[in-house]
């Protein structure tokens, strides 16, 4: 069956008005407007020890990192989104990394709570664990991604990467796309 163009954005604009659309477009607009954005997934000690990590993965030293990008509420997202399958990752790759924390600190108590030193001293120790890629590529997607998903508060990502933040880009758009003149 050939449907119209106006059966097409009927039924768009149908799909868009469903409620689960709604309160998806609701959470995303929550999360990057307030300046107090809530957790959904992760409970706020869990969030803060992986918080921890992820500003290990993507420091603060020369610029925002991790921690002033909202990585955290986009991984929050990610768990009760399109990575919940992930759920059951984070949670015994989080119990592995508290142990290692406990072999390697005896006397501490949280990530959070240790030294930056000692907080890259923990991620050097797991950063060959699945676990450790999946947060590092969480971290990075949380990063770099559109703010919408709950990350790269206020386009810190992009500006570290020198991404101009424009409705349209006109040609060309990299070396390789410039016309030749002979």
């Amino acid at each position: 069956m050939n449907s119209t163009r106006r059966q097409w954005l009927s039924t768009c604009v149908a799909m868009a008005a469903s409620p689960e659309v709604v309160a998806a477009l609701k959470h995303s607009r929550s999360v990057t407007e307030s300046p107090t954005p809530h957790l959904e997934t992760l409970d706020a000690h869990t969030a803060a020890e992986i918080e921890a990590i992820a500003a290990q993965i993507i420091p603060s030293i020369d610029g925002p990192g991790a921690r002033e990008a909202g990585v955290i509420y986009f991984i929050d997202r990610a768990l009760s989104t399109f990575a919940a399958a992930d759920r059951e990752a984070y949670r015994t790759g989080m119990a592995e990394v508290q142990e290692k924390r406990k072999d390697l600190f005896p006397n501490s108590t949280t990530i959070a709570a240790l030294t930056c030193e000692q907080q890259l001293i923990l991620v050097r120790n797991i950063e060959t664990t699945s676990f450790f890629e999946l947060l590092r590529t969480h971290t990075v997607l949380g990063f770099l991604g559109n703010p919408s998903y709950g990350g790269n508060r206020e386009k810190v990502g992009w500006r570290a990467i020198g991404l101009e933040d424009q409705m349209g880009y006109q040609p060309p758009f990299g070396y390789y796309d410039a016309q030749i003149e002979t």
